[in-house]
C-alpha cells in the first residue's frame, strides 16, 4: 500500500524516473511481447484473472512497474517488499494483514523484489499463502528462476521473461524526458546514439542519465567526446557466479564451433571487460580444443594448454592476448566431435555389455597356472607381422566388432581416415587368408 504522504510531500523533487513512471500498461514501454493484444499479460487480463507470476529480466526493463499497474489494473492491494531488505518477520505482517484484508473481501497482490535473494526456507514460506489465495506473488528476479527458485515455488507461478530495452525503446523514454522537463537534451545525433548505447537496454539507467544532462546550461550541445566527460558508462551486467556467466560462456564456445572467429572474440571481450577470470575461460578453451576440434588439429590442445600456461606467467592484461591468440587460433581450425562421439559410443557399449573379459590370446600370463587356462595363447605380435599388423580380434569373444570412432573428412582426420581404412582392409584380407 503506498505511504500516506507528508503536508510538502508534492512539493518535494522527484527523479525523473519517478516522474516519467508509466501511469497504466499501455505507456510501458519495449515489452510489447507481454504486454500487446496477444500477450500473455494482457489475455490474462482481458480473461479477469491474475496468476501469481515470475517476472524475470535485466535491470530497467520494469518489472516493478509493471506489478504495481497489474495490481491497480485487477484492483489489488499493492504490498511491495525487497529480499534485500526484508526478512521472516516482515512476511509474517504482510501475510496476516493479507488475510485481515481477504476477510473483508479485498485482495493483495505481493510484490517481492529480488525474490532469488530469499533462501530456500523463506521461498517455501510463500506457498501455503499463494495456494490458498492469501495473496497474488509476483515475483521480480534478474537470474534464472530455474538455478535461483524453489521448483515447489516455481510450479505455483507463471515465469515472464521481460527483455532488455531496445533503441526504440529507449529513444521513446529520452523523448518523454524532454517532453516532460520541457527542453531538449544537449546532445547531438552521434551523441543521442551513444547515449543509448550507454544505458545497455536499462531504461532507468537512461533516464539518470538524462537527469544529470538536464542539469547542464541551456544552449549547449554535446557530441560524443564531450558527453564521455560528463558521464560515465554503464558497466555491462556481468556476474561471475549467475546466468550471466554461463550464457556468455556459451556464446564464446558456441562462437568457436561455428567458425565464427570474430564473434568468438567479442564474446570473449565481453566476459573479459565483465571481469571474469581469465584461467577460468583458459580451461573452457582447452576443453573446447578436445571436444569439438580433437584430431582435425591436433596443434589445437597445444595452444590452447600454451595460452593457459603464458596467462598463468604473465598475468592481465598481457597474458590475456595469449588467450586470444588461442581463440583465433581454435576459431579457424578445422572442426570435429569424431572423438568426443567415439568416447560416447564406446561408454553406451561398455554399459551395455558388462563385465566381458578381454580374449584370452591378449591376456598376460605371469603366473604358471595362467599359460594352462589359456591366457596368451594365439597371440600374434604385430610388429613380427607382415605390414606391422596382425589383423587379430581385441574385441571380447563373441561380441561383434564394433566401429565408434569415425574421423571427420577434414584437416588431419582427413589422413586418420586413410589409416584406418588401410587397416580396415588388411584386416579383411587376413580373415579372408584364414576361412
Amino acid at each position: 500500500m503506498a505511504s500516506q504522504g507528508g503536508l510538502f510531500e508534492a512539493e518535494a523533487p522527484r527523479p525523473l524516473a519517478d516522474r516519467l513512471r508509466p501511469k497504466s500498461l499501455e505507456e510501458v514501454v519495449g515489452q510489447e511481447r507481454l504486454l500487446g493484444a496477444s500477450g500473455p499479460l494482457r489475455r490474462m487480463l482481458d480473461d479477469g484473472r491474475l496468476v501469481s507470476l515470475i517476472l524475470w529480466g535485466p535491470p530497467g526493463s520494469g518489472k516493478t512497474t509493471i506489478a504495481r499497474l497489474l495490481a491497480d489494473q485487477v484492483d489489488l492491494e499493492f504490498e511491495p517488499l525487497s529480499a534485500v531488505f526484508s526478512g521472516v518477520a516482515d512476511l509474517r505482517k504482510v501475510f496476516e494483514k493479507a488475510a485481515q484484508l481477504r476477510a473483508g473481501g479485498r485482495g493483495t497482490l505481493l510484490f517481492v523484489d529480488e525474490i532469488h535473494r530469499f533462501n530456500r526456507a523463506q521461498q517455501d514460506g510463500f506457498l501455503p499463502y499463494v495456494e490458498d489465495g492469501t495473496v497474488v506473488l509476483v515475483g521480480a528476479t534478474t537470474e534464472n528462476p530455474s538455478f535461483e527458485l524453489n521448483a515447489a515455488l516455481l510450479s505455483r507461478c507463471q515465469v515472464l521473461v521481460l527483455e532488455r530495452l531496445d533503441a526504440e525503446a529507449l529513444e521513446t523514454l529520452l523523448s518523454r524526458s524532454e517532453d516532460i522537463v520541457g527542453r531538449q537534451l544537449p546532445l547531438d545525433d552521434d551523441a543521442r546514439t551513444a547515449v543509448r548505447a550507454m544505458a545497455d537496454g536499462d531504461g532507468r539507467f537512461l533516464l539518470n542519465l538524462c537527469e544529470q544532462l538536464f542539469q547542464l546550461p541551456e544552449g549547449s550541445e554535446l557530441d560524443t567526446v564531450g558527453l564521455s566527460e560528463v558521464v560515465q558508462r554503464r558497466a555491462p551486467v556481468y556476474d561471475k557466479g549467475q546466468e550471466s556467466h554461463y550464457n556468455l560462456i556459451s556464446a564464446l564456445h558456441k562462437s568457436l564451433r561455428g567458425s565464427d572467429t570474430d564473434a568468438a572474440l567479442y564474446w570473449l571481450a565481453r566476459m573479459l571487460v565483465g571481469g571474469e577470470d581469465p584461467r577460468y575461460i583458459a580451461r573452457r578453451l582447452l576443453r573446447f580444443a578436445y571436444e569439438d576440434i580433437g584430431l582435425a588439429e591436433p596443434q589445437a590442445a597445444v595452444q590452447a594448454l600454451t595460452a593457459w600456461e603464458t596467462y598463468e606467467r604473465l598475468g592481465s592484461p598481457e597474458g590475456e592476448l595469449a588467450i586470444a591468440q588461442a581463440v583465433i587460433y581454435l576459431g579457424t581450425a578445422p572442426k570435429s566431435n569424431a572423438a568426443y562421439k567415439a568416447l560416447s559410443a564406446a561408454t553406451r557399449s561398455a554399459k551395455s555389455t558388462g563385465s566381458l573379459m578381454p580374449p584370452k590370446h591378449i591376456l598376460n600370463a605371469p603366473t604358471k597356472l595362467m599359460p594352462e587356462l589359456g591366457y596368451g595363447d594365439g597371440y600374434s605380435y604385430d610388429h613380427d607381422a607382415e605390414d606391422g599388423f596382425s589383423g587379430q580380434n581385441y574385441f571380447p569373444d563373441g561380441e561383434a566388432r564394433q566401429a565408434f570412432y569415425s574421423p571427420v573428412d577434414r584437416g588431419f582426420e582427413r589422413e586418420v581416415r586413410k589409416r584406418l581404412d588401410y587397416w580396415a582392409e588388411l584386416r579383411r584380407k587376413r580373415a579372408a587368408a584364414s576361412d
